[in-house]
C-alpha cells in the first residue's frame, strides 16, 4: 500500500513538533522559504531571460534550473550521461514500474524541503523496509556465524538492547542530544547554533570511533564492535567510524535516519519530473519547462571552465563554447580537479584547497530480479519467515526485500556496502558480485535455494568506478570542518574579489548533510539565491533568502588553532 506524501510526524506523545533537518550548522528554514508566497526573489526587468549555466542535471542541478526559470531567468542544463545523478533508477525489461535504485533510495520526512517538490509534483513514497522497521516482516541479524532472528529488538539477545542504550545515552551525556532537538523541533535558531557550535569546538578532531571509544558507555571493545555492525536506524555503522563524529552528530539530531521512506516508481522520477515540470513563472509563458528551454536535451559534458571579461566560459565535449554571467556547477566537485579543466581563477586559492580535500565515501549495491517474493513464505518448521531483511559480517552485509505488490516478480538488493566493503567488490563482474553475496545468504539461510528464483542478469554498480562521480558521497574526516564551512558559504559573494564571482557551488557534497537530498536541494536554493543577488535581483522582504540572513546564522567560523 502507498500513501500520499506527507511527512510522517516525528514528534513525541505530547504533541512536540516533529524533528526536521533545520540546521544544525545553518539554522534556516528553507521549507517555510520554498512555500512562501511572495517567492524566492526577483530579478530587474532588463536580465530577464539571461541565460544562466546548471552544470550537472541530478537533483541540485533540477531544482536549480527549475527554481531559476520561475524568477524568470534562463536555465541552460549540462548533463555528461542523463538526467537524475545518484537518483538512478534502473528499470527492468518487461516490468514497467520495478526499478533498482542504484543510487538514493529511502528518504526521511524530516526531509521538508525534498517532500515539498515530491508533493508539488504530486509523486508518492512508501515505507522503506529498513531493519527492525514497522514495515520490516522480519530481521536477521547475522554475526560471527550465528543468526538472531526478530520482528522487534525485543526479541534480539540482550547484547543489542544493551548496545542500543549505550549509544542513546553516550548521545545524551556527550553530544546535547536532547537539548539539540528539542531546539530543532521549536526552532530556535540561537539555541541551536549556541549548542551545536560548541560541539564543533569540541569534536571537530574527533573520529566517530574515537567519540564511542570515549565513552563509559563504549568502554567494551564487544559493543562497539556489535555496534559497528548493526548500529542504527538503517544498519552497520563501522565504515563510518574513520569519519568525523560531527558528520554522524549530524544525521542524529534532525532524524535524517527515521522512519524512511521510497519513492513509488523510483526516485529518478523527482529530478526528471522538475525537468519537465510547467510552473508559473513571472517571465516565461504558460507551458514552459526547463526542458523546453533546452529544446528538450540538456547540452553535453562540460570540458573546460575560465574566466571571462563578462563571465565564464563553458566549453563542451562537441566544441560548443558559451559565454554566461553567472554560472552554478551541481557535479560532484572532484570533477573540477579531473574532468573538467579550470582556470584557477574561479575560486579562491581557500576554495580550491577544500575541494581538494573533499573526502568520498565508496558504495556498491547489487540487484537481482526474483519470480516471486518467495521470502514471504514461512518455515512449517520453524514458523519464521524464510528469508529476512539481513544484516551480516559476511560480504552481503545488508540485504533489503523489497515487494513489488500483487503479481509482480520480487527484488532483492542483494548487498549494499560502503567504503572498504565496496573495494572488496570492486574488480569483480556483476555476475561475480551476486555469486558471492549468494554464497553468504546461503550460509544464513542454509535450507533456502535462492539461484532457483533468480530471474536475469544482476544489476550492480560501485560509484567509486563512475567517471563523473568518483564516490557515492562525500564524508568529512576529523579537521574538514574549515574545508565544508568555505565550500557551503560560497554562495555569498560579495567579499570576493571581482575574478572569483559569478560561479556558484551547490550539490549535496557543499552541504553539511552530504547523501541526503535535503543537502543537495538546500545549497541549490542557496545557490539560487547567489545568481539573482549576482545578476542585481533581490529576496522579497517579506520572504529573506538565505543570503540576505547569512551573517545572522552563518556557521561558525574556526580559527587557525
Amino acid at each position: 500500500m502507498t500513501t500520499p506524501v506527507t511527512p510522517d510526524s516525528t514528534a513525541s506523545d505530547d504533541q512536540e513538533p516533529a524533528l526536521t533537518m533545520f540546521g544544525p550548522d545553518f539554522p534556516f528554514p528553507y521549507d517555510e522559504y520554498l512555500t512562501h508566497s511572495s517567492g524566492l526573489g526577483s530579478v530587474p526587468d532588463l536580465v530577464a531571460g539571461t541565460e544562466v549555466a546548471v552544470i550537472g542535471g541530478g537533483l541540485a542541478g533540477m531544482v536549480t534550473a527549475y527554481e531559476l526559470m520561475k524568477v524568470g531567468l534562463k536555465p541552460i542544463v549540462y548533463e555528461s550521461d542523463q538526467i537524475g545523478g545518484r537518483m538512478r533508477s534502473v528499470p527492468f525489461d518487461g516490468y514497467p514500474g520495478v526499478v533498482a535504485e542504484m543510487g538514493a533510495m529511502r528518504f526521511p520526512p524530516s526531509s521538508t524541503a525534498l517532500f515539498h517538490y515530491l508533493d508539488l509534483l504530486g509523486l508518492t513514497t512508501e515505507p522503506f523496509p529498513n531493519p527492525l522497521a514497522e514495515v520490516t516482516p522480519s530481521t536477521v541479524i547475522d554475526l560471527k556465524g550465528e543468526s538472531h532472528y526478530a520482528k522487534s529488538l525485543e526479541d534480539l539477545p540482550e547484547i543489542f538492547a544493551e548496545v542500543a542504550r549505550a549509544w542513546q545515552q553516550t548521545l545524551e551525556d556527550h553530544a546535547d542530544l536532547v537539548p539539540l532537538q528539542r531546539a530543532i523541533r521549536t526552532r530556535d535558531a540561537a539555541e541551536i547554533k549556541r549548542l551545536w557550535n560548541e560541539l564543533v569546538v569540541r569534536f571537530d578532531d574527533q573520529t566517530f570511533y574515537g567519540f564511542l571509544a570515549s565513552s563509559p558507555q563504549f568502554r567494551s571493545f564487544r559493543l562497539r564492535e556489535v555496534f559497528g555492525q548493526v548500529g542504527f536506524g538503517t544498519g552497520g555503522w563501522d565504515t563510518d567510524y574513520p569519519n568525523s563524529i560531527l558528520e554522524i552528530l549530524r544525521v542524529v539530531v534532525t532524524a535524517a535516519d527515521d522512519h524512511h521512506r521510497g519513492i513509488v516508481g523510483g526516485a529518478q522520477q523527482l529530478p526528471m519530473g522538475l525537468w519537465i515540470a510547467t510552473p508559473d513563472s513571472v517571465h516565461w509563458p504558460a507551458g514552459t519547462s526547463v526542458s523546453s528551454l533546452n529544446e528538450g536535451f540538456p547540452s553535453p559534458r562540460v570540458t573546460e571552465l575560465s574566466r571571462t571579461g563578462s563571465g565564464t566560459q563553458v566549453r563542451d565535449s562537441e566544441g560548443g563554447v558559451r559565454i554566461f554571467p553567472a554560472t552554478v556547477v551541481t557535479a560532484q566537485s572532484w570533477m573540477l580537479l579531473s574532468t573538467i579543466r579550470c582556470d584557477d581563477d574561479l575560486f579562491p586559492i581557500d576554495h580550491w584547497t577544500a575541494i581538494e580535500r573533499t573526502h568520498y565515501m565508496g558504495s556498491t549495491k547489487v540487484f537481482v530480479l526474483v519470480d516471486r517474493p518467495f521470502w514471504k513464505d514461512v518455515d512449517p518448521v520453524t514458523g519464521r519467515d524464510v528469508v529476512s531483511m539481513t544484516l551480516t559480517d559476511r560480504m552481503s552485509r545488508g540485504t533489503y526485500l523489497l515487494d513489488q505488490g500483487e503479481g509482480q516478480p520480487g527484488l532483492i538488493c542483494l548487498s549494499y556496502t560502503w567504503s572498504d566493503d565496496s573495494l572488496k567488490l570492486l574488480a569483480l563482474s556483476s555476475a561475480e558480485r551476486m555469486d558471492i553475496v549468494l554464497r553468504s545468504l546461503e550460509g544464513i539461510y542454509p535450507g533456502v535455494d535462492f539461484r532457483s528464483h533468480v530471474i536475469g542478469e544482476p544489476v550492480s554498480l560501485s560509484w567509486e568506478t563512475e567517471r563523473d562521480f568518483m564516490g557515492a558521497f562525500k564524508a568529512n574526516l576529523p579537521g574538514h570542518y574549515r574545508y565544508q564551512e568555505r565550500l557551503f558559504g560560497h554562495f555569498v559573494q560579495d567579499e570576493f574579489d571581482e575574478r572569483h564571482r559569478g560561479i556558484f557551488l551547490a550539490g549535496d557534497d557543499i552541504s553539511w548533510t552530504a547523501g541526503w537530498a535535503e543537502g543537495a536541494i538546500q545549497t541549490a536554493l542557496n545557490a539560487v539565491w547567489g545568481v539573482v543577488h549576482h545578476l542585481g535581483g533581490e529576496s522579497s522582504p517579506s520572504n529573506p533568502g538565505p543570503g540576505d540572513v547569512f551573517e545572522e546564522l552563518s556557521p561558525l567560523r574556526l580559527g587557525d588553532s
